[in-house]
């Protein structure tokens, strides 16, 4: 089971909505659930940036948590036994870079490595991502080099729950691109993801990065 410290994300086990944004996340969804039992998805729990790297591997997750400002414990329902078993963690992905530059010299990890990367080509679509990053870049060209790419990868891989799979998305809503800029913003541009690691309350974290953000959407958007 999780620390008492750690941030926990659930794989349900039946159809799920999110309580915060509405979106219908379906079945096998990730979620984080707050002290009051509302569920949200990996986006609005501002978790989406975060990717997944699977248990089996203790000295790689040991090192990848220890370099992430902010990671989160992935727990699935085991019906034969009756718990919560922990399935990975979501973890920073420069951190677990890192951590396996560190262990390039285990042929296996760099194995692991190499299906990681084809999983991950496998799991986005390739031709929406390049839609997406484009209209980022028409909204947001002063938008640092490469960085479009970025997050529109980090926003439409599958995973339940992430800003650039929404309905909205898929048509290159402004709003929705908007908000995986911000989304990117909060995480790569200030220290908010240390904040939640500490425990602070996410919408009193949010706020106190406001201004910071704002000022760093109007150097990326159209003077």
């Amino acid at each position: 089971m999780e620390r008492k410290d750690e941030i926990a994300v659930f794989i349900t086990s039946r159809e799920s909505v999110c309580d915060e944004c509405h979106e219908t996340l379906g079945h096998k969804a990730w979620i984080q659930l707050s002290t009051d039992k509302k569920a949200f998805c990996l986006s609005c729990a501002d978790l989406d940036h975060l990717i997944f790297l699977p248990r089996g591997d203790t000295a790689l997750t040991r090192r990848a948590r220890s370099y992430s400002k902010l990671s989160a414990v992935v727990l699935k329902w085991s019906q034969s036994r009756k718990q919560y078993e922990r399935q990975g963690l979501l973890i920073e992905e420069p951190a677990l870079r890192q951590a396996e530059q560190e262990c390039l010299a285990d042929s296996d990890l760099r194995k692991r490595r190499r299906l990681r990367e084809a999983e991950r080509r496998l799991e986005i679509d390739q031709e929406y991502l390049v839609r997406f990053a484009a209209r980022l870049r028409e909204m947001f060209p002063h938008c640092p080099r490469g960085r479009e790419l970025e997050i529109a990868e980090h926003s439409c891989r599958k995973y339940s729950g992430r800003v650039g799979r929404s309905a909205s998305a898929k048509a290159f809503d402004e709003k929705a691109v908007r908000l995986a800029v911000i989304a990117h913003i909060r995480h790569r541009e200030t220290d908010y993801d240390s904040l939640l690691k500490r425990g602070f309350d996410r919408a009193d974290a949010r706020d106190l990065f406001r201004g910071e953000i704002d000022e760093v959407l109007k150097k990326w958007g159209t003077p």
